[in-house]
């Protein structure tokens, strides 16, 4: 019996008992330590003020061909009471055939949870590629519930670090926060940007990215040389 609940499994042997017990202890404060870091995360101040109000092109999250092409101002990205904002910047360069596939592969996921993200925060994704191109990957992803916009025109990529010094585009994740005294950088997520432990990937999206934590309670886990793509027919 686990000294930590009154649930045992079937056949369960004592060994396997004591050590799921040590490792439910370490979840346990994995748990704790995951509303600390959130609660840190809360209390961080302002950052710096949006540098400029950017104008993107957008073609809303309908797909069909007949959608709109349009302007949206950055300042347009908030619906009234919401005062939140978060990007997603899909690495797609406006001279790739395709974009990022682990990007696609996170947005297949959060294409699903989008409505419920976007009845409490707004919530987009922005990629450098013309929106033309934007839309076409979208159809065929059916990334219908995804607000899409294009950075073709403006230096949002390069100003947020979604781009680097050489034009190469990067999977940035950024929060922003309207106030009455204007708009302002909240959060990004620096582990990206940051030094990595050894042998291990940035991880900077793990929190949003389901798959990789499915992977984490298998036997074999992450690390078995799997990398996301765009399909697994072949």
């Amino acid at each position: 019996m686990s000294k930590h609940h009154t649930k045992n499994f079937p056949n369960e042997s004592d060994d396997y008992r004591q050590s799921r017990d040590e490792l439910l202890s370490v979840e346990v404060k994995l748990r704790r330590q995951l509303n600390d870091v959130a609660e840190l995360r809360k209390s961080l101040p302002p950052g710096g003020k949006l540098k400029e109000d950017y104008v993107f092109i957008e073609g809303g999250n309908e797909l069909s061909d007949t959608t709109t092409i349009k302007n949206t101002r950055f300042s347009e990205l908030f619906d009234d009471a919401k005062n939140n904002l978060i990007i997603y910047s899909l690495m797609y360069a406006p001279d790739a055939e395709t974009p990022c596939p682990a990007c696609t592969s996170l947005l297949d996921g959060l294409n699903g949870i989008a409505p419920h993200v976007r009845s409490r925060d707004n919530f987009v994704v922005v990629a450098k590629a013309s929106i033309e191109k934007i839309r076409v990957w979208a159809r065929q992803r059916s990334w219908h519930n995804l607000r899409l916009l294009s950075s073709n025109r403006n230096t949002y990529n390069i100003d947020y670090h979604a781009e680097n010094e050489d034009g190469a585009q990067e999977p940035a994740i950024n929060v922003f926060r309207k106030t009455e005294d204007g708009i302002f950088h909240f959060y990004n997520a620096e582990l990206l940007y940051g030094p990595c432990d050894e042998g291990q990937h940035p991880r900077h999206a793990d929190l949003y990215w389901p798959v990789w934590n499915l992977f984490d309670i298998t036997p074999d886990g992450r690390n078995t040389g799997w990398f996301p793509k765009y399909t697994y027919d072949e």
